[in-house]
Formats: structure tokens, sequence, C-alpha cells
């Protein structure tokens, strides 16, 4: 099996997207292959045609991803589909059974329309709630959302919704794609 160099590029607002990567990579890694995991704000310094495979890991926050996975996708569109690549999204409505697959997740498939990048793999995760950590705010502000959507709302809450089996399969995809 050939050795591959992976960049695993991600964009997190609380943490949790840099703790599915730090998981992905270690998945991938077992594969023999060589991952560097950078954060989106670092990575004008990286070349992206020094790697074999380009994987990109988005949170959402308040129904959306960070406009800089937008301009990153934007800026290295040809790139992007001349190596074998992925993208997963990290969203808290991903908790509900019938929301947690690229097919049937509402923010992936807006997502999908909003870029002209097609990605070759998919997926998508479900996030986190650690009220503890958020401003007053966004404490405020996703406890009204969770209300709504008949989630979580005790402040004391830190709930890891994420299904890591799921994330490690994913890894699995990556290492044979």
């Amino acid at each position: 099996m050939m050795m591959n160099n992976i960049l695993l590029i991600y964009s997190t607002t609380d943490g949790h997207t840099r703790d599915i990567c730090l998981r992905l990579k270690q998945v991938i890694e077992k594969g023999h292959n060589q991952v560097t995991l950078i954060s989106i704000e670092t990575e004008s310094t990286v070349d992206l045609n020094g790697f074999d495979k380009i994987i990109i890991g988005a949170s959402i926050r308040y129904g959306k991803h960070n406009p800089e996975v937008y301009q990153f996708i934007q800026q290295n569109l040809q790139i992007l589909d001349r190596k074998s690549n992925a993208f997963f999204s990290v969203n808290v409505v991903a908790r509900k059974p019938e929301k947690n697959s690229p097919d049937t997740n509402p923010y992936l498939k807006k997502f999908l329309r909003q870029i002209a990048w097609k990605p070759k793999r998919l997926a998508v995760f479900a996030g986190k709630i650690d009220y503890q950590k958020y401003s007053f705010w966004d404490r405020f502000i996703i406890r009204l959302i969770m209300r709504i959507t008949h989630g979580p709302t005790d402040p004391k809450t830190n709930i890891d919704f994420t299904n890591w089996t799921q994330v490690e399969e994913f890894g699995k995809v990556i290492n044979e794609m």
C-alpha cells in the first residue's frame, strides 16, 4: 500500500471539530498515511499541491459554516477538484437520526448548494453542547434554539452527541480513497 500525504484542514468554533479531526488523524495514520492537521485560519502557509488528499471539516454556528470555509474552497477549487478529497460538517441537528446523513442533513445540503466544489466523499457528525463554555449571549441563543428544536436546555449541560464509531469509519473511508 502506498503512503499518502493527507491534509486535514478544519474550522471550529468551540474546539469540537478539532477533536473530531484528531480522532480522524489517529485512524488515518493507522493506515500508514502521513496526516497534516491545520486550522483553516492558518492554511495560507501551506502548499496544497504537496498533498495527495485534502479533507475539510467545518462546524456550524447559527446555521452557517465559517465564511473562511467558503473562501478557502473558492480560492482552491481547481486544486480540490484535482485531488482525492472529502468534506464533513459538524452540527448539533445531526443528533437527530433523521438528520444525521449527508442526504438528510439540512445544513450540509444547503452548504453544497452554495459552493461550486463537489466533494468526492461526505460525512455529517453530530456536535457537542457545552453551555458552560459559551459566552452569555451564545448560551442564551443556543438554549433558545434547543428549546425550539427539543434539545437540552439545562445551563449545566455538557453533552457530546458525536458518534465516534461513525468518525472512525469515515477515517477508514479516507484511507481507502
